[in-house]
């Protein structure tokens, strides 16, 4: 009996482990059909051992060229290795994953609309708490250049000499 709990074990183990591969097999990128270099893109990202590390795609605009994140590369294949071109030279796709990948992400997280709208409501939530503030230093002697104040005495941001209404206040000190 105990023997049969064991062999039952160790084949759940392994189908557990195969489930596993299957699901990283699954295509990430299709191809064109009759484009060379991106079946050849394709089959390396789609057998990529560390799907972890691609976390940008490559989309296709032509033969040969793609968009990765915000950058526009050129991409060719040789001996039937990937090089993407960079600056004056090519480099190996590893290499270009690499050296690429952080500074697109770091790109992408500063465009994230969600983030801008996260620091507004941020913003928004702390004018209650500077407005208290304002009025709280108002009444000290220390106080003397209005221009540094961020709160003028009607409760509204205010921005160099502009006067600004809560609703279309921005985070970064400009007007949107």
């Amino acid at each position: 009996m105990i023997r049969l709990l064991k062999e039952a074990e160790t084949e759940i183990e392994s189908l557990q482990k195969e489930v596993v591969e299957l699901k990283q097999r699954f295509a990430l990128y299709i191809p064109v059909k009759d484009d060379p270099i991106d079946r050849r893109l394709a089959e390396f990202i789609n057998n990529y051992p560390d799907r972890q590390r691609l976390r940008i795609m490559f989309y296709r605009e032509s033969d040969g060229v793609y968009q990765f994140g915000t950058k526009r590369v050129n991409i060719r294949v040789e001996n039937n290795k990937i090089n993407v071109r960079v600056g004056g030279g090519y480099l190996s796709i590893d290499e270009f994953l690499e050296q690429y990948t952080p500074t697109e992400l770091e790109k992408l997280a500063r465009q994230d609309p969600l983030r801008k709208i996260s620091d507004k409501v941020y913003f928004m939530q702390r004018l209650p708490t500077l407005t208290l503030q304002k009025e709280a230093s108002d009444n000290t002697p220390y106080n003397t250049s209005p221009r540094n104040s961020l709160i003028n005495s009607s409760s509204s941001p205010k921005f160099g000499n502009e006067v600004v209404s809560p609703s279309r206040a921005s985070p970064y000190g400009k007007k949107q």
